[in-house]
């Protein structure tokens, strides 16, 4: 540290975790806020159950799926058991949640939770780019119920969400997501829907989430034209995503850097 900015012994230096910091103190404080902020955003809109403290935030969005109840954590935990019976208490021990946390020392294990892996957050810095025309290929941004059931139809085979099955319309995309914070966009490939991506807007930042695609979009560029959608939603912000190590030559062939890895942990269901 250079001396001239040296602290006093006695001055105070933020850890950047503290709640009353602002969103954009780091990147990193951006990027736990705005997946903190997505699961509650889906559950309100679902009508839902969420729950917002100092230490995660999270919903339950779904009775059933291994990934469709989201917590996270905020900052870094210093009571475990309280934490973790929150969470039990938002998400019945018979249906699932999965845990993200930019923190890998917490061990959830004797918690009764499950390590799934690290995968790595992933930045784009904002940058013009135009997305080349596909031959067959349409993207549209969703703004009606009919566009957005076909949206949810792809997201649930093409991810895919076999939890979700049988699906009824508005079961995962309810259209009171719609907003300009949460925006969706669809390809259609030859004119049947073929791939999806979601972008949401918060805390200075945009999050891509729920980028899938159908077989048919294989190679003909709905799945880049619908993540480049919601990656430039608001061109003038980063971009950010939690991505597999599969998928990340693809987002890194769009500009995007692995900055860090996570914690990724899994409360399976418990069968009543």
């Amino acid at each position: 540290m250079n001396d001239s900015v040296a602290p006093d012994a006695d001055e105070h230096l933020a850890t950047g975790w503290e709640p009353e910091l602002p969103v954009g103190d780091t990147l990193v404080r951006q990027a736990v806020e705005i997946h903190a902020s997505w699961p509650v955003t889906v559950a309100t809109a679902l009508g839902r159950p969420w729950r917002r403290s100092d230490d995660w935030a999270g919903g339950f969005i779904a009775d059933r799926g291994e990934l469709a109840n989201p917590v996270v954590l905020l900052r870094p935990p210093t009571d475990l058991a309280r934490i973790v019976g929150e969470m039990n208490d938002l998400v019945p021990t018979t249906s699932p949640f999965f845990l993200v946390s930019a923190w890998h020392e917490p061990d959830f294990a004797p918690h009764g939770l499950v390590r799934i892996g690290y995968p790595p957050l992933m930045l784009r810095l904002p940058a013009p780019y135009d997305a080349p025309a596909r031959d067959g290929v349409e993207v549209v941004e969703v703004t009606d119920a009919e566009d957005l059931a076909a949206a949810e139809r792809v997201l649930v085979e093409g991810y895919p969400m076999p939890d979700a099955q049988p699906l009824t319309a508005g079961d995962v995309l309810h259209p009171s997501m719609l907003s300009p914070e949460t925006r969706f966009w669809l390809a259609r490939v030859d004119g049947e829907p073929a791939a999806v991506a979601a972008a949401h807007l918060h805390g200075g930042v945009t999050l891509v989430e729920y980028v899938a695609a159908m077989p048919v979009a294989r190679g003909r560029g709905a799945g880049s034209g619908v993540t480049w959608a919601a990656t430039l939603a608001d061109p003038g912000r980063p971009a950010l995503l939690i991505a597999s190590d599969d998928g990340r030559p693809v987002y890194e062939a769009m500009g995007f850097v692995a900055i860090e890895r996570w914690a990724a942990w899994l409360r399976p269901a418990v069968p009543a």
